[in-house]
């Protein structure tokens, strides 16, 4: 075999492509013109194939780099001229292994000759003997052997942090088990073991930060042609029962069972010394076909969330296990029909061993009483009805994150986010799910949702729901009679929105009182024709914006706006009212600036400007914007009053009706009086009730005496 480095192709020149997908990893065995990266730049993707076939060894690149014609990809092992070579010297390798593997089996063989005929002499001490005896022979002709574990290829990270350890010094550990669980800033990873064996030593522990080469631990393996299965195995049961001898033969028939096939336990296994942790998921149902290594059940703990695999392959029996239980080592999930065997009822092995026949009678008394359990007794505990919850079906279990392949880290996420991993697309090595994976399955679903949305938030705008309220039901009016439907002007769908967006956020409050105009009245008239004369129509309203000058500067908490923030009022000093006018195409509210600094005339002339251009269409933007306060006049309409709505980010805006001669009491008799009514809507959040009554009470003594606007 021979090494060569693949490099990036001509790609037309381009220069800096960024790599959107690497499609290969270490390890991988691969074909001519299968895809090892695809590249993507601002005017096409692309994939680089292969030119020749043969094993990755080392991928140098990694998803988001930017490469060139000539950058190097990955590494690949290519079958050469000098394979038959390599495999004859392999052989003869092999052979004198073997036949050190021998030497070193006759040598265990006399040693256990030896501890035999010592165990003849040591009466009680018999069975201990015969059990290390055996242990021997399990290990294999080479015995066994201490190797080191490193943490393997991981994509060229450095420092990427332990999040969690899944072995502890002790544990018989199989191969491909996870050994610790590592999370970058992408990505987090199970490293698995390369071997089974009993783990020695560890050098790291949670929280570390690794790189590719560094030392996890030392394992304790079989020999060459040893059985995997741990030596220490059959002690417990020699020491359980010392003067039965006839254990290990049992044992020995069951291991035998347990690979031929038969109905086998599935329980938990060593869980860290946990005790009652609580089951998040099940991830298989009764009929369930599973592969080895396939997830049985979620658990979860204060610390960490793990993944219980099968330890058999076959057809899952029956689930002992529900969602919301607290298990321990050794509790039971349920059974499984291995395959290879019929199926049928565990067989019943009568054994002279106490301990393992005292076991079994347990867990067939928890099965029982499990099954025997009043139905009171299996009230969910959540509802409170006290019923009893309804039981998910397989198809639901499955649906709700079952049979897929993430990690601990990428399962909390999932939780955390309320995202059902079922529902997401995998990317990672065996269609595991990444971090990636689910953050993009999140923009996805609110990529969606802002789609669907779009269409309806101009309806939302108009008061057809939105912020949480109900929309009101489309309705067919046709059925009903005639009709004809006609598009809102640009100026009516703008006012829609404001005022159905303050409406929503302003706590509206309206006072009302009245102002004896009778005096105003008469000198509006009497001024008619003068003002007439320089250009100027005088109406009431110049009158009004300049009391409500003067009111806003004795009252300044009306002259306010809220700051977006929410933490801050912004106090103005400047006194720029908007007036309301009805126009063909519906509200504008134009803006009179510096209002205190103008005379009556002045006024008259600049708000008869404003409504006419306004009336035609032809105001300005800014001619709209920076309104301190609003003045609403339905005076030459009629009416007796109304509830004006803020136009925020103002805080108060006068509503006036039309003015009616009403008899009022002087004290002596009653005296005919021309009263204009006042409507005050405020924002509640910035003026206190108290302080509306105040203003309006100002006001109309300001109205009532036209001659406290010259003091």
């Amino acid at each position: 075999m021979s090494s060569e480095t693949i490099k990036v192709p001509d790609i037309g020149g381009s220069e800096g492509v960024e790599i959107i997908e690497v499609s290969v990893q270490s390890g991988d065995t691969i074909d001519p013109e299968d895809t090892m990266i695809v590249l993507e730049s601002d005017k096409a993707s692309m994939d680089v194939p292969a030119p020749k076939g043969g094993k990755v060894t080392k991928v140098l690149v990694q998803e988001g780099d930017k490469v060139s014609e000539g950058d190097d990809i990955l590494e690949l092992e290519v079958a050469g001229e000098d394979d038959a070579g390599s495999d004859e010297s392999g052989g003869d390798e092999e052979a004198d292994a073997d036949s050190g593997d021998e030497q070193a089996a006759s040598a265990s063989q006399e040693e256990s000759e030896e501890d035999s005929k010592a165990s003849q002499q040591g009466g009680d001490g018999s069975s201990r003997k015969q059990s290390q005896q055996k242990s021997a022979q399990k290990s294999g002709g080479g015995g066994r052997r201490t190797v080191e574990v490193h943490v393997p290829d991981i994509g060229g990270s450095e420092g990427v942090e332990i999040i969690e350890m899944a072995v502890s010094e002790g544990d018989e550990v199989s191969e491909e088990d996870a050994l610790i669980t590592l999370e970058s800033d992408k990505a987090s990873m199970d490293v698995p073991s390369p071997y089974s064996g009993k783990l020695v030593s560890l050098s790291v522990s949670e929280g570390d930060r690794v790189s590719e080469g560094d030392l996890i631990g030392t394992m304790e393996i079989a020999g060459e042609e040893g059985d995997d299965a741990p030596a220490e195995d059959d002690e417990p049961e020699s020491r359980d029962e010392p003067e039965d001898a006839g254990d290990e033969d049992d044992d020995d028939e069951d291991e035998d069972d347990a690979e031929s096939g038969g109905r086998q336990e599935l329980r938990v296994p060593d869980i860290g010394g946990s005790e009652n942790v609580e089951i998040i998921e099940v991830a298989i149902g009764e009929g369930d076909e599973i592969s080895e290594e396939d997830t049985l059940i979620t658990l979860e703990s204060d610390k960490a969330s793990m993944d219980v695999p099968s330890p058999y392959k076959g057809k899952v029996a029956e689930v002992s296990v529900s969602e919301g239980d607290t298990v321990s080592e050794g509790d039971l999930i349920g059974y499984i029909e291995v395959a290879g065997s019929k199926p049928g009822p565990k067989k019943q092995q009568s054994q002279s061993s106490g301990g393992g026949q005292k076991s079994e009678q347990q867990a067939t008394k928890q099965e029982s009483a499990r099954r025997e359990q009043p139905a009171e007794e299996k009230k969910d505990e959540g509802s409170y009805g006290g019923e009893q919850a309804p039981r998910q079906s397989d198809s639901q279990q499955r649906s709700s994150g079952a049979g897929v392949h993430a990690g601990p880290a990428v399962r909390l996420m999932a939780r955390e986010l309320g995202v059902d991993l079922a529902e997401v697309k995998p990317s990672g090595p065996k269609s595991r799910i990444l971090k990636e994976d689910v953050d993009a399955f999140v923009k996805q679903v609110m990529q969606t949702r802002k789609e669907e949305s779009g269409s309806t938030t101009r309806a939302q705008s108009q008061g057809e729901g939105g912020g949480g309220i109900p929309p009101i039901p489309a309705v067919d009016f046709s059925k009903f009679g005639e009709v004809e439907e006609k598009p809102m002007g640009r100026l009516m769908k703008a006012g829609a929105t404001n005022l159905h967006r303050s409406w929503l956020n302003v706590p509206h409050v309206t006072q009302f009182d009245e102002a004896d105009i009778t005096e105003l009245e008469s000198f509006r008239k009497s001024m008619k024709d003068e003002a007439q004369a320089q250009g100027a129509r005088l109406t009431p309203l110049p009158f009004l914006l300049k009391a409500a000058a003067h009111a806003l500067a004795k009252y300044p908490q009306f002259n306010v706006s809220l700051h977006p923030d929410g933490d801050k009022v912004v106090w103005k000093k400047y006194f720029h009212i908007g007036m309301a006018v009805d126009t063909p195409n519906g509200l504008m509210v134009p803006v009179i600036r510096d209002v205190d600094q103008k005379g009556l005339l002045e006024l008259a002339k600049e708000a008869g400007d404003l409504a006419a251009r306004a009336q035609e269409g032809k105001l300005k933007r800014d001619e709209m914007q920076g309104g301190c306060f609003t003045i609403s006049s339905l005076g030459s309409i009629g009416g007796t009053g109304f509830t004006p709505i803020v136009n925020a980010p103002e805080v108060a805006i006068l509503g006036v009706a039309k003015s009616q001669t009403k008899p009022v009491w002087d004290g002596g008799q009653f005296q005919p009086r021309l009263m204009m009514p006042l409507s005050l809507s405020y924002d509640h959040r910035a003026v206190n009730g108290a302080d509306a009554a105040r203003f309006t009470a100002y006001l109309a003594q300001l109205l009532s005496d036209i001659r406290r606007l010259v003091l």
